[in-house]
């Protein structure tokens, strides 16, 4: 039979000092028995489990479960216990033999006395138990002696390991001003011993950083606040340190730590305030609408949605003038123009500003109210501001057969500022590239320069501008629309070369053709054409014209018997004449080609018949027909020739003399003084423009339309006949290719004495040539030799002349 058993001694027993055999069954419950020997009946019992009545056969072994502490820190190996067979005599011959887990490496075996060691330090956290298997040998036969078992070794707790935080540390937020016992956060610690042994396991939990603010359940670890009112402005992050212990807290027990980071969240529970109560801006009255005044701000101790603010204008006198919008981001009113300003109407405005709170909660109204107010104070600031237009926007008719400088419209425009100044006004060239139209600088008043065409520009579309005087980087412009209206100076014509085919046997009354016509006008009731034959066709005795009255005619044979041979072409002048005021006609021409047909009136040829005509040209005249050709292309090149040589410019020695040449003038024009100047008697008669139809060649030099000086007095006008006048001739100027430039006209009445320039010659000038010095030119090189000579100092006498 075997037999199993442990003898704890000091070491692994922790002192006790008593030597010990435990007995183990192999049911789940450990027995520990006597040192007494047990029977060998009641052992067999007990293992079996059953009652003694059963019968059954004796087994040898009798094995049991050992218990050994962890953590055995000593030198020598710690004893487990001891395995025993009843066929050992003691002499040696039975051999035991350990196997399964850990043996050989953390459990040993005596093969002879059969006494089991642990020879490395067992961690139950690591393992718990062992299961090995045990077998009796014969030593010198190696039969065995015992069928193979299984025991157990079970590795004993001590309280070895401390509680841990496995989340730790802890991130958790509650509300500010929440009510005590608010619940914050639960924490957990996790202890390694055997919670089913002693109290190794038994946590406790306790708060060692936090008070009076928060406190902690000892036996759920649930962290709540313990502190009424805390207020996130005063106080938004703590820090929590909790404690879990074992032993159930007592003296001796293992304890860890773990931090616990708790945040205030805000509440609504601070009103709105505004700093300031004055606020004062200023504004140019040029700022556009939409653009920025100031910004206004309203202090809120709360973040996120609680800071939320909603700016509003409640009451002033710019309640119409401004806006006032919230900047999301930074929660401050920005306030913006509402309407165009003028410092003249209107130089200051009032505006009372609340700020609020849209997001409230009803707990905290009491803290209220959550609005604030504020006054602030807008200054219009003036600017020189550009000439204004009245009206905004021109739109003007105009017919086409108007005459060069008649006035089709008056621009008006103004200085809004206070010192109103003059306004001198001009066209944007870039709106009027054909410089169809013209404006008088001072009076505004728009006329036309070229003939107006509705056919080729019905519209035109040109801007006015308007300049102050004394600044002009002040421009202020306009939009002119001007539709050309349509008179009838357009004659209604074919609108292709209509050409038609008569049979020789064509009857009387035939139709040949149809015409129609087009017209480049557009009468408000409509094209409306009449068709006959020309004058000089009236009595035609061959064809005639037949009106349908809708804009085309029929033209019919009037006779029968047309031969190819006698006229193979008839050209048919026919009159267009169409219903405008006045009434415009021109004379189209059909042609009429005579042809032979066959009997189906199918047309076979229309060349008349040629006749043979022998022709035989002998050698010579032939020679003399090339020598003539010849002759005339010799002839043509000589002639080009002298025609070039004729062209080319005379060449100028450099050494020629040319200083013959100048000219000197010792009087000055009489400027204004000089009456002979200028015919001015030819400038009071407009009609010289408009007569004639072709353009006159001139040789008059005129002189130049400048803008006038800022000297200029106000009554200082021209007329506007001279306008028409000078207009006229100055389109006169553009369409004569071979006349000289002629597009200006000399103020005389602001140049030479008495004017603000002041005399520009140098006869009475305080200095004279004499005193200048020209020695500079000997410097210029040879070309300038002669000048120098002539200006420069020389150390010779003068030359003479």
């Amino acid at each position: 039979t075997w037999t199993t058993g442990r003898m704890s001694n000091a070491k692994s027993w922790l002192g006790l000092g008593t030597s010990l055999y435990f007995w183990a069954l192999m049911d789940l419950t450990a027995t520990v028995l006597s040192s007494t020997p047990m029977p060998e009946v009641e052992l067999e019992t007990l293992f079996s489990g059953r009652s003694q009545s059963h019968q059954r056969s004796k087994r040898s072994w009798v094995w049991n479960q050992f218990f050994v502490l962890e953590e055995y820190t000593g030198t020598d190996p710690l004893y487990v216990g001891k395995l025993h067979s009843d066929m050992d005599r003691g002499d040696g011959s039975i051999k035991y033999i350990l196997s399964g887990e850990g043996a050989g490496i953390v459990f040993t075996i005596d093969d002879t006395t059969g006494d089991i060691h642990a020879i490395q330090r067992l961690d139950r956290e690591e393992r718990a138990q062992y299961t090995l298997r045990a077998q009796a040998l014969d030593r010198r036969t190696g039969r065995p002696m015992e069928p193979e078992s299984e025991f157990i070794i079970k590795i004993q707790d001590i309280n070895d390991n401390e509680p841990k935080f496995l989340d730790g540390p802890y991130i958790a937020t509650v509300p500010e001003m929440s009510p005590v016992g608010t619940s914050v956060i639960q924490v957990t610690a996790t202890d390694a011993d055997d919670p089913t042994y002693g109290n190794s396991a038994r946590v406790v939990y306790s708060i060692l950083q936090g008070q009076p603010y928060f406190s902690v359940d000892s036996k759920t670890g649930v962290i709540r606040t313990a502190l009424m009112n805390m207020d996130r402005e005063a106080k938004e992050y703590y820090e929590v340190i909790i404690q879990a212990k074992d032993m159930g807290g007592q003296l001796g027990g293992l304890a860890g730590t773990t931090t616990v980071n708790i945040t205030l969240s805000d509440v609504n529970d601070n009103p709105p305030r505004f700093p300031q109560k004055h606020y004062q801006m200023s504004v140019l009255e040029s700022a556009p609408i939409s653009s920025t005044v100031g910004r206004v701000f309203a202090k809120d101790l709360d973040e996120g949605i609680n800071a939320e603010m909603k700016y509003t204008i409640v009451d002033g006198d710019g309640a119409d003038a401004f806006d006032i919008n919230t900047d999301q981001n930074f929660q401050v009113g920005i306030i913006t123009v509402k309407k165009p300003l003028s410092f003249e109407s209107k130089k200051s405005y009032t505006l009372k500003v609340e700020g609020s709170n849209p997001h409230l909660e009803m707990r905290f109204l009491n803290l209220g109210p959550f609005q604030d107010t504020t006054t602030v104070h807008i200054s219009v600031e003036d600017v020189d501001e550009p000439p204004v237009f009245e009206p905004g926007f021109y739109f003007v008719e105009v017919p086409e057969d108007v005459t060069i400088g008649t006035t089709i419209q008056i621009i008006s425009a103004k200085d809004p500022d206070v010192t109103n100044n003059s306004i001198r006004y001009s066209i944007d060239r870039g709106s009027d590239p054909g410089r169809f139209f013209y404006v008088d600088i001072t009076t505004g008043a728009l006329m036309t320069a070229r003939p107006l065409d509705r056919e080729e520009f019905s519209w035109h579309n040109i801007t006015v501008l308007a300049m102050e005087m004394n600044n002009p980087s002040q421009v202020g412009s306009v939009a002119v629309t001007i539709k050309v209206l349509d008179v009838n100076d357009n004659a209604p014509e074919f609108p292709r070369f209509y050409e038609a085919f008569i049979c020789e046997n064509a009857k009387a009354g035939q139709l040949i053709q149809t015409v129609s016509a087009v017209d480049q006008d557009d009468p408000h009731n409509g094209q409306h054409f009449y068709y006959s034959l020309a004058p000089e066709a009236a009595n035609n005795p061959n064809f005639t014209v037949r009106d349908n009255q809708d804009n085309t005619a029929r033209i019919l044979t009037r006779r029968s018997g047309f031969r190819q041979q006698e006229q193979s072409v008839f050209y048919l002048p026919i009159l267009i004449a169409d219903s405008g005021q006045p009434v415009l006609s021109s004379t189209g021409t059909l042609t009429i080609q005579v042809c032979s047909c066959n009997d189906d009136g199918h047309v076979m040829s229309c060349s008349p018949e040629a006749y043979l005509l022998p022709v035989s040209l002998s050698r010579g005249a032939l020679i003399a027909i090339l020598a003539c050709i010849f002759v005339l292309l010799v002839l043509v090149l000589l002639i080009l020739s002298m025609r070039r040589h004729r062209k080319q410019p005379y060449i100028i020695d450099d050494d020629e003399n040319i200083h013959e040449n100048i000219v000197r003038y010792d009087d000055e024009g009489g400027g204004e003084e000089d009456t002979e100047a200028f015919d001015i008697a030819a400038m009071w008669n407009p009609r010289e423009a408009q007569a004639g139809a072709a353009p006159k060649t001139r040789q008059d030099m005129l002189p130049e339309i400048e803008s006038l000086s800022r000297y200029v007095p106000q009554t200082c006008a021209v007329s506007s006949t001279v306008h028409s006048y000078v207009l006229a001739k100055l389109y006169e100027a553009d369409m004569d290719l071979w006349a000289p430039p002629f597009d200006s006209l000399q103020t005389y009445m602001f140049e030479g004495d008495g004017s603000v320039a002041g005399s520009l010659s140098s006869l009475q000038s305080a200095t004279s040539d004499s005193e200048q010095s020209f020695d500079f030119l000997t410097d210029w090189g040879p070309r300038f030799r002669k000048l120098a000579e002539l200006y420069g100092a020389s150390e010779g006498p003068a030359p003479l002349w």
